[in-house]
């Protein structure tokens, strides 16, 4: 009779399985499908695949059930299905495992590395309905994996906690700097998942062998529990439209013995590997003796700020931010769209002259209304080395996913533009190029978070930088609608994800901005109301009727339009 999984780790390395969805995507299976749909539609195709990372040398298998949850269901159609994948999953499991086998349940991060808006208690309830239906068919282990942030994972642990004791594995996505996307060192992340429960906590995917070796370095000396390690087969290449792996089952093989030194327990593979991996990794294994690890429970600290601004920073201007400028005087930005076409002139002309009147900064929007216009960093840039007026950007969530995003603000960084505004983006369909995509890697709120992280000197993978940068980020507030007050809330929380100051899409009704004032007077950062002038009654009907976030009063349109006839005449 096999040991109980926790004796089993305790005096050997266990082996795990290699991939699923890289391994069936290399059978001929699309990208694009629910592969985890297979286990009803397809169970001889994953039996198989179980069969041969069995015969490989597996002792312990993972259900095919990474994605097996409501929310990635849904984007299938299949939210209905979660409890039968699930069951069927580790049916198929058990039955290639055999009375010897161990099998762990898979659940895999719902957010996936992105600050989706799926709230927390929609979260416990996805991770709850998936544990369940898990539990119920008798798995031996609980495999939590491919987490980048640690309160994600100690939510999916604290669900598992509160239904069942057996065994769990907890398993975070990280580079080798060993930093979790929400800041937190691998030691800290450790101890916090280790008090809440945790049973072995390791590393998977994002990263090959010499990765994963990284992030253990930065535990040595500090380990608090056994450690699990699965590896990509190092990193993806694209070619003739097939996605490759480089790294070779005898590297698994070598690289097996250097992590069971270091400490693993468990060791398997992650995207790019096959049986191949697997079997090298038994074989390396075979024999082998772990000497026993003295565990030493490492205290928690507050994530820390790794590097310390420069105590003198000549680069930057010492006005006043805007902020700070409120506190003085009154305040004005403006906002200047950049061209849709090459030629700047009359733009850098503008520029200079709401210089010359006084604007305290000028404001560039990033292809509003998802129509194409000039960069507004090179603009940006250019007013302000030529003018001297600080250039206020806009930063929209729709054209860049997370790299780009970043290097986007590297970039304003490293050309002293400080002073941004974070906008969700009106879609890309509704554009001068609806072919194009909306990406949406991040809502509005996570880009504010995430902006403000690169000020504690964070990348948006959690890995330290060099220098902290100085971003001042302003958030949108849409006041229209029939219920201020939950604008209002969703203002909130724009500033609990560190917005430094609001601008306001135009308001045309005083009544509307006395209820603004009195219903953001708890608030206490500033909000710039919007005012936008009016060229023509056409116009207002047009921004009235047709563009997001601008509503006019009756009493404004009133004015503009005059009687019936006035309005039919205008229109003829």
């Amino acid at each position: 009779m096999k040991p109980e999984l926790r004796k089993a780790w305790d005096h050997q390395v266990l082996v795990g399985d290699g991939a699923m969805g890289t391994f069936l995507y290399q059978m001929g299976f699309p990208v694009g499908i629910s592969y985890e749909e297979l286990n009803l539609t397809s169970p001889e195709v994953i039996r198989d695949v179980h069969r041969r990372y069995v015969e490989a040398g597996t002792q312990i298998l993972e259900t095919n059930t990474f994605s097996a949850n409501y929310d990635k269901l849904s984007k299938y159609g299949l939210e209905s299905k979660v409890e039968e994948i699930n069951r069927a999953g580790v049916r198929i499991a058990k039955e290639v495992a055999g009375p010897n086998g161990y099998v762990v349940g898979a659940i895999g991060s719902i957010r996936g590395g992105k600050r989706t808006n799926i709230s927390t208690s929609e979260l416990k309830q996805y991770f709850e309905q998936q544990i369940t239906a898990l539990l119920t068919e008798g798995v031996d282990g609980i495999l939590l994996e491919t987490f980048y942030d640690v309160e994600e994972l100690y939510l999916a642990l604290s669900n598992v906690r509160r239904l069942s004791d057996l065994p769990v594995i907890c398993q975070f996505a990280v580079e080798d700097l060993g930093r979790t996307l929400d800041g937190y060192t691998m030691p800290e992340a450790f101890r916090l998942l280790q008090q809440e429960g945790a049973d072995v906590i390791g590393f998977n995917c994002r990263t090959g062998p010499n990765g994963i070796m990284g992030a253990l370095r930065t535990l040595e000396g500090q380990l608090s529990v056994p450690v699990s390690v699965y590896p990509n087969a190092g990193v993806a290449d694209y070619v003739d439209g097939e996605y490759r792996y480089g790294a070779t089952p005898e590297y698994f093989g070598q690289m097996a013995l250097k992590f069971a030194d270091m400490g693993a327990r468990i060791i398997g593979g992650c995207c790019g590997t096959t049986p191949a991996h697997i079997a090298e990794i038994a074989s390396a294994l075979k024999g082998y003796v772990p000497q026993p690890i003295s565990y030493e429970p490492v205290p928690v600290q507050p994530p820390v700020v790794i590097h310390e601004q420069l105590a003198e920073d000549t680069s930057v201007s010492k006005t006043p931010n805007i902020v700070d400028l409120v506190k003085q005087r009154h305040t004005v930005i403006v906002e200047l769209d950049p061209p849709r076409d090459l030629d700047i002139v009359k733009f850098m002309k503008g520029a200079q002259a709401l210089k010359d009147a006084g604007a305290d900064a000028l404001t560039l929007a990033d292809n509003s209304l998802a129509v194409t216009r000039m960069s507004n960093m090179a603009l940006g840039h250019l007013v302000q080395a030529q003018t001297g007026l600080r250039p206020l950007v806009h930063i929209a969530c729709r054209d860049r996913n997370l790299i780009g995003t970043q290097s986007h603000m590297m970039g304003f960084d490293a050309l002293g533009i400080d002073h941004v505004l974070a906008v969700t983006g009106d879609p890309a369909r509704f554009g001068d190029l609806p072919g194009s995509s909306s990406v949406y890697d991040l809502t509005s709120f996570e880009i504010i978070r995430m902006i403000k992280q690169l000020n504690d000197g964070i990348a948006f993978s959690g890995q330290p930088l060099k220098q902290k940068a100085k971003f001042v980020v302003g958030a949108a507030f849409n006041p229209h609608g029939k219920h201020l007050h939950k604008a209002v809330a969703r203002l909130e929380r724009k500033i609990a994800a560190g917005a430094d100051y609001i601008m306001t899409q135009p308001v045309y009704d005083p009544e509307l901005i006395c209820a603004m004032k009195e219903a953001t007077k708890h608030l206490e950062i500033p909000i710039f109301v919007g005012i936008m002038p009016l060229a023509s009654g056409r116009n207002a009907e047009y921004l009235h009727n047709e563009v997001p976030g601008i509503q006019l009063s009756d009493d404004v349109r009133t004015v503009w339009l005059g009687s019936k006839e006035l309005r039919a005449e205008l229109w003829a």
